[in-house]
């Protein structure tokens, strides 16, 4: 089988390397999966550069997300309690060592799930990470309502664009941030209602003229630094800032006591954690999601259908921030 390895921690595009390997066997616990395709995220650049908060063992193969078909099971495993078989499709996530960038890879069987009908390949590998983070940010821990105002920075991205469908089939009123034009109108196209171009005006001077002053009521940030900074000055009272990650690359200390005077909550989200300490959680939201995709309140934003051959600039293109929505690796070959 084919599988991308990374051998040296570093940027992307420097430390991957396509190697054949045996076929994966899984062990006890463990479904194979034969993989179509696998969409790329920023934790996966994180793993290559040694910067997540769980550093891999070296060589590994990156790919979180991803859609394929059971294969082969290891010892212990009751599919039919899942109400799956051998053969079925599924969307994973949480790979470990042997990720989705490979024809097969090797995941828990609670981190498996039905992939929903209604969406193709692609846009089944793009559905779970993001949007699992989305659900969990702000439907199980910021309790959206109809109504409110969410700010989310960068919206074009894959994580962002989840953020501003979730949002928006919430029923909130959603403020979109991007750099640049190309993004900005793919933010429009998602159906914000306002979307800041933060090479053009100030990110905080929009948002208290669009709010009348009021400010955001949930703020959605997966870049940290800048957008952070600009996150506590356009909150609004009893506002949830939500700390998805740091993209950006700078993570700023928080003097406390501004939530005090300002009266807003700092909610951090890192997903994976519910995987292990709250599956029920993660259950009812893959149903959640699922049912959203059916109405076409939801659709992964796919910028890049991409051949397996050219992972490592496509990852490298999320490092360095050009790509837009969701770039997913194709190894079913459907990359047109």
């Amino acid at each position: 089988m084919r599988a991308w390895h990374v051998e040296a921690f570093g940027a992307p595009a420097e430390v991957m390397r396509l190697v054949q390997v045996p076929d994966l066997q899984p062990g006890a616990g463990q479904v194979a999966v034969r993989v179509a395709a696998c969409a790329l995220g920023f934790p996966d650049v994180l793993m290559c550069r040694a910067g997540y908060q769980h550093r891999p063992t070296l060589p590994f193969s990156p790919g979180a997300d991803f859609y394929g078909e059971i294969v082969s099971v290891g010892p212990g495993v009751d599919l039919a309690a899942r109400d799956l078989s051998v053969g079925s499709k599924v969307i994973a996530i949480g790979a470990g060592l042997h990720g989705g960038l490979a024809d097969i890879a090797l995941v828990n069987l609670d981190l498996l799930f039905p992939a929903p009908a209604c969406l193709d390949a692609a846009e089944s590998a793009a559905l779970f990470g993001a949007y699992l983070t989305g659900w969990l940010a702000l439907t199980h821990s910021a309790r959206i309502q109809a109504g409110e105002v969410l700010l989310v920075h960068a919206a074009a991205g894959g994580v962002g664009s989840a953020a501003v469908q979730l949002g928006l089939a919430a029923g909130a009123t959603v403020i979109g941030v991007t750099r640049g034009e190309r993004k900005a109108e793919v933010v429009r196209d998602l159906g914000a209602s306002l979307v800041i171009d933060r090479e053009q005006v100030s990110v905080i001077e929009a948002v208290k003229d669009a709010t009348k002053g009021r400010g955001a009521d949930i703020v959605y940030d997966p870049v940290g630094g800048s957008s952070w900074f600009e996150s506590t000055k356009c909150v609004a009272f009893e506002g949830r800032l939500l700390v998805i990650g740091f993209a950006g690359g700078e993570i700023l200390s928080q003097p406390l006591n501004h939530p005090l005077v300002k009266n807003y909550s700092i909610i951090g989200i890192n997903s994976g954690l519910y995987t292990v300490k709250r599956p029920d959680v993660v259950a009812r939201a893959m149903a959640e999601l699922s049912n959203l995709a059916a109405g076409r309140a939801i659709r992964p934003l796919i910028g890049e259908r991409v051949p397996l051959i050219d992972a490592p600039r496509a990852l490298q293109d999320l490092d360095d921030g050009v790509t837009v929505g969701r770039s997913v690796v194709m190894l079913d070959g459907s990359v047109g």
